[in-house]
């Protein structure tokens, strides 16, 4: 159980760090395909959907899509230094409302925010490094910043596939490219 556990800890490192060496133009590449991606699971639920809870204690998939947004204003804008255009503190999962056409549009702005704050970014700036908000001592580079914020929406926008399937729907294929 410890050399998993080690071995997936490596192999999260190096992806990581992996994102991290990537050009802007790549960078920027790889956010659009997400964003396409992403696009591609809200277009696949159905309306009636948006709502729909796998179990009562998670988040419904309006709430995970809506969560992945925050986080990518969260993680794009601190890599980047561009504020939110959301404004301090404001969060999408507690005031957007968990219909198809609202949640959509907040979710591909979220990507489009993040995308455009990636292109204004230098190369040079991807290796500076950054306090996060949350913890005093908390310090990762700007291009670390912007993978994890990848790695998190990937993460919630997968937590979304049983949703679909739940619901009848059969998830989009997968988008390497």
């Amino acid at each position: 159980m410890k050399k998993t556990l080690l071995l997936v800890a490596f192999m999260a490192f190096t992806c990581v760090s992996a994102f991290a060496q990537l050009t802007k133009d790549q960078i920027v590449s790889e956010w659009t395909r997400a964003k396409n991606y992403t696009k591609a699971y809200l277009d696949a639920m159905p309306a009636d959907g948006f709502a729909f809870k796998a179990t009562p204690e998670v988040r419904s998939f309006a709430g995970q899509m809506l969560h992945l947004a925050d986080a990518n204003y969260f993680f794009v804008g601190v890599a980047s230094g561009k504020e939110s255009p959301l404004g301090k503190n404001v969060s999408l999962e507690k005031t957007v409302a968990q219909t198809k056409e609202a949640t959509t549009k907040a979710v591909l702005d979220s990507y489009d925010f993040a995308i455009a704050a990636i292109q204004g970014m230098t190369e040079a700036q991807f290796a500076e490094v950054v306090t996060l908000p949350m913890g005093k001592d908390m310090k990762a580079s700007k291009g670390q910043m912007l993978a994890k914020g990848f790695e998190h929406q990937t993460h919630h926008r997968g937590q979304t596939t049983p949703y679909l399937r739940l619901k009848g729907v059969t998830p989009p294929p997968e988008m390497l490219f």
